[in-house]
């Protein structure tokens, strides 16, 4: 291992993890009404639009009013985004003069941007007009992040005992106070570092081979921001950040990894501020940071021992770079390529379908338990479902009703977090067997046995965890994948968030009983213990045996040195 690539773990961690506790305690204010730095040249402005909503700052919903107003407006952004892309052929800013996407890949693309997840089937720079990518695609990219971090600042106010608050404040709150200046920052680092950031047409350049080639540029700089900051992942350019225009170098390649975690790490410790519970929270950051660690080291190990087949021809100690970017080197590609997977981002700096068997194997993981620290809000969500679940079966092998944060958990509770759960495995499952079970499916396939396999269980896995990243080798762009994971990126963003929702709103509605001697406590190494060992097992449990034969049995057969059974 490289000082190179110490240096750059380092440099990322220690920056996450020393910004969780002024970030995450300046989302409470924020969330909280209590005052900030930016409400002098922010506050009336916000008001006045909170007026035109009819909403005001200290406004409340029903968890259905909540749900409702969530899952309602995105649609509707989602139906101008569609009509939008539809019409790409006759709106403005349009240099390259590019034509209106096919409904299939308008459906796609609407679904995929409104839900966060950012599965791309098309190439950005040959498809999307600068109106199609900065109008309508960079808009989606700050507003529905924004939407998610809001329900999970629902979640945690019932929690911490005060109501959900009002959806439309909480949403824009998040977009005025925390996307908006922190894009501003990144965006301007970006562009000082080499990263385009332009309205004019794209450049006709004479390579030094004496070709003539089309070079894609934009407003790359501010897209990519918001594009990790906001956990997006839509990539300006086909090749996403692996492409030199959107990350040319190994410090913005630092800069765009760290970028992806600082809002989802700061939401963790924002949830111990608000309810009261810093050493639960330091708990669950723990807990997540073994995963994300877990994680880089099943990405970088295998790939710096190489690949079996070629080490078997005599070739030892050479590291498998292929599909991966030499300016990173492997350690900056390991942690940008962990982060996007932890973070749900979907960004990429390398070729994942590239990657041995062993090594994605961490991709899928991140997809699986879509917690490690996951998207803002949503991630949280998620590792408080996984708590509640943790504390139920520890109190059914102790013959004791399960308590969280001072309230009983009881069926209805239990059920709705089951619900929430048994989403996420069900429609990737589901979704990959169908795809393996008719021709349409079958038809996007490049390569058999079980590489072929797992690409289609990743193309349903990302668009269930609302991640975005594309495996590779398969064919997303015909009409079968196009439709089917636009309904699965659907189902898996809205159908567990709102069910949380409810499992807030019923707690916040118990009677708060006292700790006694029976209580588990849920801010110990001991409980943190347990939950991982619980995460473990129950996704385990879900999805150990389709990992068998896929990556499993593909890195089994090449240890074998052989590439197909």
């Amino acid at each position: 291992m490289s000082i190179q690539t110490i240096a750059t773990w380092i440099v990322v961690i220690g920056v996450l993890v020393l910004l969780a506790k002024p970030l995450g305690t300046y989302v409470v204010r924020v969330f909280t009404h209590q005052p900030t730095i930016l409400d002098r040249p922010l506050h009336a402005v916000e008001d006045k639009f909170f007026h035109f909503m009819g909403v005001s700052r200290e406004s409340n919903m029903t968890a259905l009013e909540y749900g409702v107003a969530f899952v309602l407006t995105n649609m509707g952004w989602a139906l101008l985004a569609y009509a939008a892309l539809r019409l790409q052929g006759i709106l403005p800013f349009n240099p390259e003069h590019f034509k209106d996407l096919s409904p299939g890949l308008a459906f796609n693309t609407a679904m995929s941007f409104v839900t966060n997840t950012n599965w791309q089937a098309y190439g950005g720079g040959h498809t999307m007009s600068y109106f199609s990518q900065f109008a309508v695609l960079s808009y989606l990219q700050f507003v529905t992040p924004a939407a998610g971090g809001a329900a999970g600042i629902a979640f945690i106010r019932a929690l911490s005992g005060r109501k959900l608050g009002n959806f439309f404040v909480q949403m824009t709150l998040f977009v005025t106070r925390l996307l908006l200046p922190l894009s501003i920052i990144v965006a301007l680092l970006l562009v000082a570092l080499g990263v385009p950031e332009t309205l004019g047409a794209y450049l006709h350049v004479h390579t030094i081979t004496g070709q003539s080639q089309l070079v894609p540029r934009g407003p790359i700089a501010s897209f990519e921001a918001i594009e990790h900051l906001g956990q997006n992942g839509g990539g300006y350019t086909n090749a996403n950040s692996a492409n030199p225009l959107e990350n040319p170098t190994a410090l913005t390649n630092v800069i765009e990894t760290i970028a992806m975690g600082l809002i989802p790490v700061a939401f963790f410790y924002a949830f111990g501020v608000m309810t009261g519970k810093r050493r639960l929270a330091w708990t669950l950051i723990g807990v997540a940071g073994t995963f994300y660690l877990v994680m880089l080291a099943l990405i970088y190990f295998p790939e710096a021992a190489g690949n079996p087949i070629v080490n078997a021809l005599g070739l030892h100690g050479t590291a498998n770079m292929v599909g991966k970017e030499l300016r990173f080197g492997l350690g900056g590609t390991a942690i940008f390529e962990t982060s996007t997977m932890a973070f749900t981002t979907g960004s990429v700096a390398s070729a994942h379908d590239s990657y041995l068997p062993l090594s994605s194997l961490a991709f899928f993981l991140g997809m699986f338990l879509n917690m490690v620290f996951g998207g803002k809000g949503v991630g949280l969500l998620n590792m408080l479902m996984f708590v509640i679940l943790t504390i139920f079966l520890t109190g059914l092998m102790v013959g004791r009703t399960p308590e969280f944060m001072g309230k009983k958990l009881e069926a209805k509770e239990v059920s709705l977090t089951a619900v929430a759960f048994l989403i996420h495995p069900f429609l990737i499952l589901a979704g990959t067997a169908i795809a393996v079970a008719t021709p349409a499916g079958l038809a996007g396939l490049f390569n058999p046995g079980p590489h072929g396999l797992s690409e289609i269980l990743y193309a349903f896995t990302s668009g269930a965890a609302n991640n975005g990243s594309a495996f590779g080798g398969l064919n997303a762009a015909l009409p079968f994948y196009e439709v089917a994971i636009g309904i699965v990126m659907v189902l898996g963003r809205y159908a567990s968030v709102v069910a949380m929702l409810f499992v807030g709103q019923s707690l916040l509605a118990k009677r708060t009983v006292p700790e006694s001697s029976g209580t588990l406590k849920v801010d110990t190494p001991v409980f943190g213990t347990i939950l991982w060992g619980s995460i473990v097992i129950l996704n385990a449990l879900t999805f150990f045996p389709v990992m068998a034969i896929g990556p499993i049995a593909e890195q089994y057969l090449m240890l074998a040195h052989r590439l197909i059974g």
